[in-house]
């Protein structure tokens, strides 16, 4: 609000008076900016929580080797293992194919020798795909016998 007095007592003068119009345009358009960018500031989880079940039945426990990993190796001198069960090259992929139909995951967890030749470890991992590997996780520290 301003309010027009005249300066020092001379009639006539003009008094300094206050514009708020470019104030109001800048606040209002800072307001529009935060009703924008507010929701997309929202972050959301998604939780998927399980059900409760009710009934007192016991399911059974899984089998031994249900959840164990399946672990492709390659030695220095061109070994082929799975899970410390050596494979020959030709039967790999039939053989990867029928380990992995049980399994619902499709994941194979590989791990080569540092000195393993590199052209071997390639043509293992693509017969490995070519078997039904749907995600080959490459081990990068030493496993323990």
């Amino acid at each position: 609000m301003a309010m027009n007095t005249s300066a020092g007592g001379k009639k006539g003068a003009i008094a300094p008076a206050m514009n708020v119009t470019p104030l109001v345009d800048v606040v209002l358009v800072l307001l529009i900016i935060f009703m924008v960018v507010t929701p997309l500031l929202t972050k959301q989880l998604w939780l998927n929580l399980p059900q409760k079940n009710d009934t007192k039945a016991e399911t059974p426990p899984p089998p031994f080797d249900a959840d164990k990993p399946v672990v492709l190796t390659v030695d220095a001198e061109g070994v082929i293992r799975i899970n410390r069960n050596e494979v020959p090259k030709a039967a790999l992929s039939e053989r990867i194919a029928r380990i992995l139909a049980a399994r619902a995951d499709g994941l194979l967890y590989f791990d080569a020798a540092d000195d393993a030749p590199y052209g071997m470890t390639v043509d293992v991992m693509d017969r490995a795909r070519r078997g039904g590997a749907r995600s080959i996780a490459i081990l990068t520290e030493k496993t323990t016998p």
